[in-house]
């Protein structure tokens, strides 16, 4: 192996620069290209470069670095850097290319490498194939029951106005439930009318004002999305959950078309055997309201812990469109006439159905990305 001497730094102009690192650099290449990949020869090319006490690099840092004129040294310093950064990155891919060859791996090397080469000889890495997210799987699962039935699919923003999220919806800036939701209001808006005030959405019914706002009835529209809520995380709650609505309107749609779609749609997601049963209830834009209660999908209606030994878990909230709604929305879309069309809306926390259809325990495990979990539902 030859021993390579540094040559000697002339002068200090640009061009004798960069002919004394260029040269220093292909004598290591040469030195590296005759090692032929045995690790004893490749550690003795690191010593005689990179060695502590007798090094290359470290003669030139004596040699030139230090005593070069104060002007130069940081020209000096630039390309010392840029060759040894070479130096080392060829040094750790010459050892790595000798410890395949020494395990068996690969008898093919090339005569020189460079940083960013691929070696085609090692053996490739399957990549994993994905799988929904079961949030995203019961999501898609519920929008298609709906969308076989005719619906179509409604988007909106996340980041709504108070119009949209609560007055279009009959929710009065002093309705009481305004309470019942924790809005995450964005800061900073008291010089705006409290109607344009931007928040995050606490439910996805403001795509309701606004599919109808565009489109004159009929209309049947399923609209899942993510929706934010000032709730405290535990094992039952998050500030961050999915939840599906639908709106139905029409002509001559009653309330036993409500209970009828409902009906199909719960044996459709959870097994024909599955009865449901309503229960007066109370929504600011439904009149008459009701929640939906299945048989207990664990125990079949014989009650269990699951249902609290009642045979029945509530699910969802529904009703029959208030006219106050209609009449928000007839100043851009006159044929929202309470007196000749009527429709229904429902709407379902995904999150809840994906913890009973899977059997999880926590609602923060769907959000925490751990893929020890996810794994399971591969």
């Amino acid at each position: 192996m030859p021993n390579t001497e540094i040559p000697k730094l002339e002068d200090y102009s640009p061009r004798s620069l960069d002919h004394f690192f260029l040269s220093i650099k292909a004598s290591y290449d040469k030195e590296e290209a005759q090692c032929g990949g045995i690790p004893e020869k490749i550690e003795e090319l690191r010593i005689r470069w990179v060695g502590r006490k007798q090094g290359h690099l470290k003669s030139i840092v004596e040699t030139c670095l230090k005593t070069a004129p104060a002007e130069v040294k940081s020209a000096l310093g630039v390309r010392f850097n840029q060759l040894k950064v070479h130096i080392d990155q060829a040094l750790a891919m010459a050892s790595s290319d000798a410890t395949i060859l020494s395990t068996g791996y690969t008898t093919v090397r090339a005569a020189s490498r460079t940083a960013d080469s691929i070696d085609i000889t090692l053996p490739g890495i399957r990549p994993g194939l994905g799988v929904e997210h079961p949030l995203v799987r019961t999501m898609n699962e519920i929008v298609g029951i709906f969308q076989r039935m005719g619906y179509s699919v409604g988007v909106g923003p996340e980041v709504e106005t108070d119009y949209y999220n609560f007055e279009a919806l009959n929710f009065p800036p002093d309705h009481p439930a305004r309470d019942t939701q924790d809005t995450l209001v964005v800061a900073k808006q008291e010089h705006k009318s409290l109607r344009d005030r931007l928040l995050l959405r606490t439910h996805t019914s403001p795509v309701q004002i606004r599919t109808m706002e565009r489109q004159p009835p009929p209309i049947r529209i399923v609209i899942p999305g993510k929706v934010h809520r000032n709730d405290a995380a535990d094992a039952t709650h998050s500030p961050i959950f999915h939840q599906v609505e639908g709106l139905c309107v029409d002509e001559n749609i009653t309330f036993s078309d409500l209970k009828g779609t409902l009906d199909h749609a719960m044996k459709e997601l959870f097994g024909s055997s599955v009865k449901t049963r309503f229960f007066p209830s109370f929504f600011p834009f439904t009149e008459p309201s009701a929640d939906v209660q299945i048989s207990c999908i664990f125990c079949g209606g014989k009650g269990c812990r699951k249902c609290k030994h009642s045979g029945w878990i509530e699910l969802l909230g529904c009703g029959m469109v208030d006219p106050v709604v209609f009449d928000s929305v007839r100043g851009k879309q006159p044929g929202y006439d309470p007196k000749k069309i009527s429709g229904f809306a429902f709407g379902m926390g995904v999150d809840r159905i994906a913890m009973m259809k899977y059997g999880i325990s926590d609602i923060g495990l769907l959000y925490s990305g751990d893929m020890r979990f996810l794994e399971q539902f591969a």
